[in-house]
């Protein structure tokens, strides 16, 4: 899909701030209401634009640890991929699960209240997984930088 400048105009904007008005947005970039309608609905239609959501804050709701794990399979067959990768599906503390190339084979995040409920996730859940070989846990000390804002 070709997208314009004011398509990415738009997106620059819903990303900063997804309640904008579709008035808001038209009058931002100088456009009338329907134009902006329509290239919002067809961004929408098209997949570009594939949700609205609200961002929570973490430490607000008393979920202030983020841990990131290296997780290497025992054996990298489909099989063992399909497995972790479901059970990750199923696990609400792994807010991403990627996987990556290099000397490990996933990278996940994971949100937790405190190293106790952490440790609780790792003893109970993650690390009975048996397609698992190793895990490292990286716990996050301080966020420099936290966006879900693409550089568009």
């Amino acid at each position: 899909m070709y997208l314009d400048e004011t398509d990415y105009r738009i997106l620059q904007l819903l990303q900063t701030n997804a309640q904008l008005t579709i008035k808001e947005i038209a009058a931002e970039i100088n456009l009338s209401i329907t134009p902006v309608h329509d290239r919002i609905k067809k961004l929408e239609r098209e997949g570009v634009i594939e949700k609205y959501v609200t961002i929570l804050n973490k430490k607000r709701l008393g979920k202030g640890l983020t841990v990131f794990c290296n997780v290497t399979l025992d054996k990298q067959q489909r099989e063992n991929f399909q497995e972790f990768s479901e059970a990750m599906l199923q696990m609400p503390e792994v807010v991403e699960c990627c996987v990556v190339s290099g000397t490990f084979d996933y990278l996940i995040k994971i949100i937790a209240t405190d190293v106790e409920s952490y440790h609780t996730f790792y003893q109970e859940k993650l690390a009975t997984l048996k397609a698992i070989s190793h895990i490292s846990s990286f716990f996050v000390m301080s966020e420099v930088k936290s966006t879900t804002s693409l550089p568009i």
